[in-house]
């Protein structure tokens, strides 16, 4: 059982860091950003090194005190905040932030765990590289939260996951040992990979405090086109034409949907649309080439083609950088403009790639029979993840919808799981998803996680409650 966070104990912990390492809790550090949860917490612990980080994990697993690892508070499942159970610890990576070397001719980054995504993203181009996970919150997340949730982005279809984007990590394990994982190499076959046993693991296994980081060649040239679908089986046959004409060069396929431009319209007018006539399906579709190979004349093959095999019915291409920026700025907002609109419940899927129109189409007629409400599917088609959302009919409030919400979830997560799909693609557990994960998770996976956290985490401290629950309630 655990033990709530006292005044006794926030002296000792005082006592024993430097000045600044100790704060008082502000509604940012148990807010989530939808809202669904406020979370408990009045003393926040603000290391500025691994070892800082190690004595306060150490003191709270001797005195049996929850951590809640924080890092930029943009996580969507609630796997920052703790609305429940004994008064925790919050552990906030905000002082952690360095960018501790760049090694350009490895194409290797090391950054602290508190490093905003935006900021790494910077120290990659400095060395005229490439750092290529790409989020909505970039400019406020922060990389340790980005591994902890293998975070996905809008450019997983040519990189890869987070996962993919790591070489090495610096961990504090729950005992408060340190683990110098910290490496540089790309082959280490020295037993258990513990890097990818931490990231995903949000923070339920311990805190990510560094990581080495994987960087590319930037592009030498980007060009953006936005093209007209009939439909989803339209979008995915265009994707592999795309990836016929340009073998390895596609680094973005977004899959959007005319709901989503009609709330663009209606919540975010200051936004240019790329047609005057919203289309019920369009692709935004983003290449980008070695010196010597043009974009835009392979992106103008490709409607050309796609237009002859009757995929496209009309389409533009971006002319300039600040063109380009327009198209994307469509796609980069839309969570904004559903944000401002108020969903009734959001999803956040991923599908096999030939499931994905029958999909869309099953989706949509079983979520007609439960209700009168608008659904904004959008997302990134070229890795299978779709946003699969929920919104109230217009003139209507997503809170008439309490009484069903939960069975419009269940509608979608038990369509998802008969396509052999997942019901978290990109954003993590948390506590949102915890029982969906009980009810949907194969049961030999999840009887091996929860003998991974009673080995590695016994006295159940760190981020109770999230992923698989609480072991120790």
């Amino acid at each position: 059982m655990l033990n709530p966070l006292t005044n006794d104990f926030v002296e000792k912990l005082s006592a024993m860091l430097p000045d600044k390492a100790l704060r008082l809790a502000t509604p940012a550090d148990v807010e989530e950003p939808r809202g669904r949860y406020i979370g408990l917490g009045t003393h926040v612990a603000t290391p500025s090194t691994v070892e800082e980080v190690s004595k306060i994990i150490t003191a709270c697993n001797a005195a049996r005190i929850g951590v809640i690892p924080f890092g930029g508070g943009t996580g969507l499942v609630g796997g920052q905040v703790a609305p429940q159970g004994p008064l925790p610890l919050i552990l906030s990576l905000e002082r952690m932030t360095q960018i501790r070397a760049t090694y350009p001719q490895e194409n290797v980054l090391i950054a602290e765990a508190g490093a905003i995504l935006a900021n790494v993203q910077s120290a990659a181009q400095a060395v005229d590289r490439l750092f290529p996970l790409s989020l909505a919150s970039e400019g406020s997340c922060r990389i340790g939260g980005n591994l902890a949730t293998n975070a996905g982005g809008l450019n997983v279809l040519r990189y890869g996951n987070t996962r993919d984007l790591c070489l090495g990590l610096e961990v504090v394990l729950p005992s408060g040992q340190i683990w110098n994982g910290l490496t540089r190499l790309r082959k280490d076959n020295t037993g258990f990979d513990l890097r990818n046993l931490m990231i995903g693991s949000e923070g339920a296994l311990g805190v990510i405090t560094a990581a080495a980081l994987k960087l590319y060649p930037r592009p030498a040239e980007n060009c953006t086109g936005v093209f007209v679908v009939e439909d989803p089986t339209a979008a995915l046959a265009l994707l592999n034409l795309a990836q016929t004409i340009a073998p390895s060069e596609v680094s973005a396929f977004e899959l959007i949907h005319k709901t989503g431009l009609e709330f663009l319209s209606e919540k975010l007018p200051d936004v240019r649309q790329p047609f005057e006539n919203k289309p019920e399906w369009m692709v935004l579709i983003d290449l980008g080439t070695a010196k010597g190979r043009d974009p835009d004349a392979l992106l103008e093959r490709l409607f050309e083609e796609g237009h002859a095999a009757g995929l496209i019915s009309d389409g533009a291409i971006a002319q300039n950088e600040a063109q380009r920026r327009q198209f994307w700025e469509v796609r980069e907002r839309i969570p904004q403009a559903n944000k401002a609109i108020g969903s009734i419940v959001s999803h956040d899927v991923s599908l096999p790639l030939g499931s994905i129109a029958a999909f869309v189409i099953e989706g949509l007629a079983r979520l007609a029979k439960l209700g009168d409400m608008r659904v904004n599917c959008f997302g990134h088609l070229g890795d299978g993840n779709l946003h699969f959302n929920a919104f109230p009919a217009r003139g209507r409030d997503r809170h008439e919808y309490d009484a069903i919400r939960d069975d419009i979830q269940r509608c979608v997560h038990d369509l998802v799981s008969e396509m052999g799909g997942s019901i978290s693609a990109e954003h993590g557990i948390g506590r949102l998803k915890a029982k969906d994960l009980a009810h949907y998770g194969d049961p030999g996976k999840l009887a091996a996680m929860r003998a991974i956290k009673t080995a590695l985490d016994p006295n159940g401290i760190m981020n109770p409650g999230a992923v698989i629950g609480n072991l120790h309630a």
